[in-house]
């Protein structure tokens, strides 16, 4: 049997003392919180999480993902079920949003699959004009493309890196250093690069990814809690819409 447990993301800090020693006598679960973030808005301010990517990187015993799209889930779930299986596995944590999003028609390649389970894959590639890249994670896949969209009719068009595990990624990366998974994957930007990161969620969940290679970072994200409202006008209140993350790439950019 693989217990699968759902509920309201923010209520993860409600049971955060039955989380933490669920895991610490190394219990094995899939916990899925959802919806969550400011894009359940309809829903009020308080029941709007902020801090739970940080709970997911920082609980030991859990693994975390918080994925876009629906064939991303499916290859975490699948790996999450391996994992729980495993002598040195764990639990895992799925954050999720219930906004529609428009799904993508592509193959699962290995090396897809590989990059959603370890944490990270270019969904654009840089090139060799690209000044930088916007990093996005979960629900805001929307808006960062659209950011990218805009960006790319201008000169040099960015990368776009779609962010699936945090956790993963920062527990190898701490692991492994130079020779971890999202340097390699950063190694494709030049040192005088710059990073957009974005999330609906604390934008300290992906603020670190600058120290990786030394790039320059403007983290976007939620800070405070937000209000019961129309959607575009609560992301473009807290920033994490497509105007903000264009102007934080062109204002990082100016600035270099």
């Amino acid at each position: 049997l693989f217990p699968v447990g759902t509920l309201y993301d923010p209520f993860i800090a409600r049971g955060l003392d039955a989380l933490n020693y669920a895991c610490y006598q190394d219990s094995r679960f899939m916990v899925v919180g959802t919806p969550s973030g400011i894009t359940l808005a309809a829903e009020g301010g308080a029941h709007q999480s902020i801090i739970t990517p940080l709970i997911g990187i920082g609980q030991p015993g859990l693994t975390s993902f918080e994925p876009a799209y629906s064939d991303e889930l499916a290859e975490v779930m699948r790996w999450g079920f391996d994992y729980m299986q495993l002598d040195e596995g764990g639990s895992v944590y799925l954050r999720l949003s219930t906004k529609p999003l428009t799904q993508l028609d592509r193959p699962m390649e290995a090396e897809l699959i590989n990059g959603i389970v370890s944490g990270a894959y270019w969904r654009r590639h840089p090139t060799a004009e690209s000044n930088g890249a916007i990093v996005y994670m979960g629900a805001v896949a929307p808006e960062a493309e659209a950011a990218h969209a805009k960006l790319s009719e201008e000169n040099g068009a960015p990368g776009l890196l779609a962010v699936t595990s945090p956790e993963r990624l920062y527990s190898d990366w701490l692991l492994k250093g130079n020779d971890s998974y999202i340097n390699k994957l950063l190694a494709e930007l030049g040192p005088e690069a710059i990073l957009v990161t974005v999330l609906d969620g604390h934008p300290a969940t992906l603020s670190w990814l600058g120290g990786v290679r030394g790039h320059r970072n403007k983290p976007l994200g939620v800070y405070g809690f937000g209000q019961c409202g129309n959607l575009p006008i609560l992301y473009a209140e807290h920033e994490i819409d497509a105007v903000s993350i264009c102007r934080a790439y062109k204002n990082l950019n100016n600035h270099l």
